[in-house]
């Protein structure tokens, strides 16, 4: 296996895909780099279920094994300059996928009356630790949204609302309470 430095970066720059030279703080490398932020607390919310047993459990890690691969792809989409061809390109279908997650997770969930702060068990924390992550994640999309594939963006906003949600519904299979807010 290669070196896994190169000293490349070591005076503030970096490549995007296909080799182009920006700076550590480019709008760009700011949202893939948040990107990968998201998918690291994922994969630390994920670890907390490991000795977890729970009724489908298998689908439930699988669907987040495909959510963490499209982050990758996101990440894929925000590191390719413009106009130079995506290794893997999100699409609407991959947004309709959250939305059918979001819905069938969501109908087995008491609808929401009042805010609920961030919470419950563990994995359910820091899923809402995620979402706040994906938030920052899109804001940085945003910046540089003239130069990116549109569905990306939508990726990352239905991302956030799936991880509130997938929050909620860990919470409530493993009985780990959440708390609200109260005025």
């Amino acid at each position: 296996m290669a070196r896994i430095y190169t000293r490349s970066g070591d005076k503030g720059t970096t490549s995007l895909i296909y080799g182009k030279r920006v700076s550590k703080n480019d709008g760009r490398v700011e949202a893939y780099g948040t990107c990968d932020e998201a998918n690291s607390m994922i994969g630390l919310a994920l670890s907390s279920l490991h000795s977890q047993s729970f009724k489908g459990k298998e689908a439930f890690m699988q669907t987040f094994h495909q959510v963490q691969t499209m982050l990758f792809h996101v990440g894929s989409e925000l590191a390719t300059p413009e106009g130079e061809p995506v290794h893997w390109s999100v699409h609407e279908e991959h947004v309709k996928q959250l939305e059918a997650t979001i819905d069938a997770w969501q109908s087995q969930l008491a609808p929401l009356k009042q805010f609920i702060l961030p919470g419950g068990g563990q994995a359910g924390a820091a899923l809402h630790v995620a979402r706040t992550i994906v938030r920052r994640a899109e804001r940085c999309a945003v910046a540089i949204a003239e130069e990116i594939n549109p569905m990306a963006l939508a990726y990352l906003n239905r991302l956030s609302d799936f991880l509130f949600v997938s929050s909620r519904y860990i919470n409530h299979i493993l009985n780990d309470q959440e708390h609200v807010l109260h005025e």
